[in-house]
């Protein structure tokens, strides 16, 4: 989804600065890409390209833990169990949420069981977001997608689906009309 909303606000006419770990796909021609692959690199190029930045299109479902310690090498057997520690990666949207001044930012949640809709909200106003689009695991690894669209106030805004290209398309027209022209960040200077 990423890479198609890179597409649609390329074919808009914006500039694009789209960050993003190893994948098979190639990123859209024109747009800048910060390649990374921890969350601790994705935080780190995230706030060093977003003071220049109108907004914030937050796609990725990057881990939320990450081992402890890491070991370089192979870890060979040993004929016992080994215990892993896990601690929570860097909130990267939060992170944003909170040094938005007047930039726009939506987000991405990515959730499969019962309470999804209550997780989205619950993500929306915690990494304060200007809206959440709620989608499914079945959109890993394929080429079409479900979205819901929540508001800031929490509303069910617009459902689209179809090929991720057309959902991107739908998603940032979306998005231009009813947050990126509502957003400047030279208001009240």
């Amino acid at each position: 989804m990423g890479f198609a909303l890179a597409e649609a606000i390329l074919a808009a006419g914006h500039e694009v600065v789209l960050a993003c770990g190893p994948v098979a796909l190639a990123p859209p021609l024109g747009c800048d890409v910060l390649s990374i692959e921890t969350t601790d690199e994705l935080l780190a190029a995230c706030n060093n390209v977003f003071p220049d930045c109108d907004g914030v299109i937050a796609t990725a479902a990057v881990c939320d833990y990450r081992p402890q310690s890491r070991f370089c090498g192979k870890l060979a057997k040993k004929g016992v169990s080994l215990d892993l520690e896990l601690v929570e990666t860097a909130d990267v949207l939060a992170n944003l949420g909170r040094n938005k001044s007047g930039r726009w930012i939506v987000g991405f949640a990515l959730e499969s069981d019962e309470f999804a809709h209550t997780n989205a909200l619950r993500k929306l106003r915690e990494k304060n977001c200007d809206a959440i689009v709620l989608n499914r695991p079945t959109a890993i690894g394929s080429e079409t997608n479900q979205i819901e669209v929540i508001d800031a106030a929490g509303c069910h805004v617009v459902f689209f689906s179809g090929t991720k290209i057309e959902v991107a398309r739908q998603l940032w027209d979306w998005i231009d009309l009813n947050i990126a022209n509502k957003h400047h960040p030279w208001d009240g200077l």
